[in-house]
């Protein structure tokens, strides 16, 4: 939406006197408490937004210090350090300085004030004719979600805080996922303390996807509740109750955030990724066609991963700047090197490598397209220090993805440091308990645990991924674990799954498939349940 749209849009609420300030590039809403820079929504702290509100209706003078603690902090005592914080991040907001001071001047002893030139705007809606077709945005073209404000059931004003503060980390969390629209906070809290309509809201903020939820505390708990709902036909995707000690109420803060975007990232991508399934070939997009080459790539079977690359190949003919597809396409054709289903390894492995190397060129600030990439140099070209680099750009990008932990996981096995991969899979498990990929962690849990010489830990794992995708991986960690342990038959028997699935498998070849040559004790464990050299 243009800038001129922005503040063009009329509120459908009868009788809504909505007030508008315009400056430079920005438009500042009073009532739905937004900062725009352009078509963009510029995230800011309620304090700042309040500070800044004050500011701009003040601007004909001179604030004191006095005059904002007064009107922000409603007089409570608040150092100059504090202030002068957030001052900054005011400025910050709208691209000033304390040193340029184009749009907020500081006089000396004085206070402060706006002096940059402001257009005050009004608006008055008419009445609301029940179908809102004007006021209806747009939805994106990838999975769209608001987090509304968490109701406080309890009535202790101290879980106000705590439920905003909660609801604020969440969006924080989902909006690092380069796969989702996240609603910025501002836009989500100008409907805190109203009874809503979930479709409503989804028109009015132009997502397919609201989560709300509640707060009670009771006894020594606190118990949160939050349910996904689809804003365009009103079903609920998925529910959840959260029930923790009331001790350290930042760390359950953090807890309960791990959780919820651990539960809804996947639960999102799931559900596009069925309806993208039943849709009709005419209607596909790109990024319909990335959801179905993830959805065929699951699996891992040779037929899914040619389908998983032609539909990759043909979402990259409508958007050669779509980075993230071309890393999966990079991975499709690594695990047809990996897993032996190349009729030509070279070539499979030089696309695999040109196609990483491309997907960084478009894009080398996604988590998702890093760890990718770097998983693909680690099997194909192996440059541990080059790849550690990238995984751990990734993790930092998003701390909250599992594709990144799961990257960085394989990354560290291969590069021959099981403890580091270990943690790493473990994250990436923890970020994501119900995943359709968990699979590959647990399989690479089997490795590091193998190398740890933790034998009995690593049939367990070897046994969780076979249990949620039967392939090769999973049978030659249980077969290298079991021979470890001299339980010989039992080795045998997993080493007579990989050769079925794998007839031609030698030690040798899949070695010279890449990846693999640091992993001592696995590949002696594969001697030893007698498998062919």
């Amino acid at each position: 939406m243009s800038e001129d749209a922005f503040l063009r849009r009329e509120d459908t609420r009868e009788g809504f006197d909505n007030l508008r300030y315009r400056f430079e590039k920005f438009a500042f809403d009073i009532d739905r408490r937004e900062l725009h820079r352009g078509a963009e929504v510029v995230s800011i702290t309620p304090q700042v937004f309040d500070l800044l509100e004050y500011l701009i209706r003040n601007r004909g003078r001179v604030v004191s210090k006095d005059d904002l603690i007064n009107a922000v902090w409603k007089g409570r005592i608040v150092s100059d350090a504090a202030l002068a914080t957030r001052l900054n991040a005011v400025r910050a907001a709208i691209g000033d300085t304390g040193e340029e001071q184009r749009l907020i001047k500081t006089f000396p002893r004085k206070g402060f004030r706006f002096v940059g030139q402001v257009k005050e705007m009004r608006e008055v809606a008419g009445p609301d004719t029940g179908d809102a077709p004007e006021s209806a945005l747009a939805l994106p073209d990838k999975p769209s979600i608001a987090v509304l404000p968490f109701d406080n059931m309890s009535g202790d004003p101290e879980q106000e805080y705590f439920a905003d503060g909660m609801v604020e980390e969440i969006i924080t969390a989902l909006s690092r996922f380069k796969s989702l629209f996240v609603i910025a906070r501002n836009s989500s809290f100008t409907f805190k303390g109203r009874a809503v309509d979930i479709k409503e809201v989804g028109r009015r903020l132009g997502v397919r996807y609201v989560l709300e939820g509640s707060v009670r505390k009771a006894s020594g708990k606190v118990r949160i509740t939050g349910q996904l709902v689809d804003a365009v036909t009103g079903a609920h995707i998925w529910v959840e109750r959260f029930e923790r000690d009331l001790t350290d109420i930042f760390g359950l803060q953090d807890e309960v955030t791990v959780a919820v975007v651990s539960a809804i990232h996947p639960k999102l991508l799931q559900t596009e990724i069925a309806e993208a399934a039943r849709r009709r070939p005419k209607d596909l997009t790109a990024y319909d066609l990335y959801l179905r080459a993830a959805q065929q790539y699951y699996p891992m079977t040779r037929e899914g991963v040619a389908d998983a690359i032609r539909l990759a190949r043909r979402a990259l003919e409508l958007d050669p700047r779509f980075g993230v597809v071309a890393a999966l396409a990079g991975v499709c054709h690594m695990n047809n090197v990996l897993f032996g289903y190349a009729d030509d390894p070279d070539f499979e492995r030089e696309e695999a490598i040109r196609l990483s190397r491309y997907a960084l060129s478009v894009d080398d600030d996604d988590p998702d397209t890093l760890a990718m990439s770097a998983a693909i140099s680690a099997f194909m070209v192996s440059d541990s220090e080059r790849e550690i680099e990238m995984v751990e750009r990734a993790v930092k990008l998003n701390p909250n993805s599992h594709h990144a932990w799961n990257g960085r996981g394989w990354v560290y096995t291969i590069a021959g440091q099981p403890e580091e991969a270990l943690r790493s899979f473990e994250r990436a498990i923890r970020l994501s308990p119900v995943d359709p990929l968990l699979y590959r962690p647990f399989t690479g849990m089997g490795v590091a645990l193998i190398e740890l010489r933790r034998f009995d830990e690593a049939i367990v794992a070897g046994k969780k991924a076979l249990r949620q995708n039967p392939y090769s991986s999973a049978y030659r960690c249980l077969a290298a674990a079991f021979a470890h342990l001299g339980r010989d038959e039992e080795a045998r028997e997993w080493a007579a799954h990989v050769l079925k699935v794998d007839p031609a498998f030698t030690i040798s070849a899949w070695i010279a498939r890449g990846g693999q040559s640091r992993w001592k004790l696995y590949t002696e464990g594969l001697r030893k349940a007698g498998l062919p050299e």
